[in-house]
């Protein structure tokens, strides 16, 4: 066995050995901490690698076990040590992440770097201005890795959360998976990337259209306090939004991306994995969702025998819900029969002059689980009562990035805040 040999077994078995022996029946936060950890390192790892090449702060050799320019061992074990075993060493479930152990992290990782890299010869060609490649890594991969892991176990600061969950399972979904397929399969990037700039367009902007139940499933998971990710869920069960359609809707739209994908990079092995994408979810995992939700939430039966996995509804599944509009106002008068022509169900649209509390400024939403929302998003969610079609609009004007700017545009053309008396019944 050469020195390389034994130095790349040793970066793969020592972070191995140390997450095994750190992992003592942990609390479900943590073991969800620490599994999202590693994903989100593994991932963030892969990426920067890819632009720390390009601008030539280092270049891993090409040796056998590389996947994506780096050796696949060494991969890991630095995604484990930087993703995993932060929440697994830590203390007490709210003293993770602190800033104190925040810095000690970041101070032990860099040391360690500084002390292998340049020990890693005939694995890695470090460039003149590799130390601020290492600094990039630490501020873009630990420390959010560490973050997250405080923030999943103690579930504070849902919106990073959230953030850093995106990011970690778009990647992973839409990035390596694909990669890794086509590295053993067909297809390539570069028929994505350097066809006609149509077909690119084309593609991409469908894929944008396929992603919006997704996100909107994601902000209606945030609204009700929770995450997608099995061990940070919401504290109810969620039957609005993409949910009011079909019960799978983040999967259904991963599903219609990746098969926008394998057309775009002329990949018949990423259409296979398409479908076994489609296959495990439909056989393996719906199941053991269906038998932990079923036992968790006694709503849960009565939604599942009401809305199907994959193919979504005409109409949504019981809504209730409650819209004010200023009788008083052009545009609210003709936001109202605009939403009345599309027949809504559960909607009752009322004059906002009736509103019983002082303050009411804009259209206001209150929906069948008390939330609440006002302005274009109050128009956003009456429109999900109003068939799938309308539902998408609302889906699509409701996201967190776009209706603010909705807003913002709309404000500007005379649709802002009204002043409007409130009268007491």
């Amino acid at each position: 066995m050469t020195e390389l040999v034994l130095v790349r077994w040793l970066c793969l078995i020592v972070p191995v050995v140390l997450t095994w022996v750190f992992w003592r029946r942990p609390s479900r936060q943590r073991a969800g901490a620490a599994l999202l950890g590693f994903l989100f390192a593994f991932v963030a790892l892969g990426a920067t690698n890819r632009l720390v090449v390009w601008l030539g702060w280092w270049a891993f050799e090409e040796v056998p076990g590389s996947f994506l320019g780096m050796p696949f061992d060494l991969w890991i074990g630095w995604a484990l040590c930087w993703g995993a075993l932060p929440p697994l060493v830590g203390g007490r479930d709210h003293q993770i992440g602190l800033p104190r152990d925040l810095v000690i992290w970041v101070l032990t990782c860099g040391w360690v770097d500084l002390l292998l890299m340049p020990r890693l010869d005939g694995l890695v060609q470090l460039g003149p201005h590799w130390l601020v490649g290492e600094a990039v890594l630490l501020g873009v991969v630990l420390v959010p890795a560490v973050l997250l892991a405080r923030w999943t176990v103690t579930r504070k600061q849902l919106t990073g959360r959230l953030v850093v969950q995106l990011i970690t399972f778009t990647g992973l979904v839409l990035w390596l998976l694909p990669s890794a397929v086509m590295s053993e399969g067909d297809g390539s990037w570069g028929h994505l990337l350097d066809g006609p700039v149509w077909r690119t367009s084309l593609i991409l902007q469908l894929m944008a259209l396929a992603a919006v139940p997704a996100l909107a499933a994601v902000a209606e998971f945030a609204r009700a306090g929770g995450t997608p990710y099995p061990w940070d869920p919401p504290q109810r069960l969620v039957t609005t939004g993409p949910y009011a359609y079909l019960a799978n809707p983040m999967q259904a739209s991963i599903v219609v991306m990746l098969a926008l994908l394998a057309i775009g990079t002329q990949s018949w092995s990423l259409a296979l994995a398409t479908v076994g994408t489609v296959s495990f979810a439909h056989f393996v995992a719906d199941p053991h969702e269906r038998e932990q939700l079923a036992a968790r939430e006694p709503a849960w039966r009565a939604y599942d025998r009401e809305v199907r996995p994959w193919i979504p509804r005409r109409r949504p599944y019981q809504p209730q819900a409650e819209l004010y509009l200023a009788e008083t106002c052009t545009i609210c008068a003709q936001t109202r029969t605009l939403i009345e022509s599309t027949k809504p169900d559960g909607l009752t649209i009322t004059a906002a002059e009736t509103y019983t509390v002082a303050g009411l400024r804009r259209a206001l939403y209150v929906g069948p689980d008390g939330q609440r929302a006002s302005g274009l998003g109050a128009i956003a969610q009456a429109f999900q009562h109003s068939g799938l079609g309308w539902a998408y609009v609302g889906w699509l004007i409701g996201l967190p990035v776009v209706r603010p700017l909705l807003q913002l545009l709309l404000d500007g053309m005379g649709g802002g805040e009204r002043e409007l008396p409130a009268r007491r019944p």
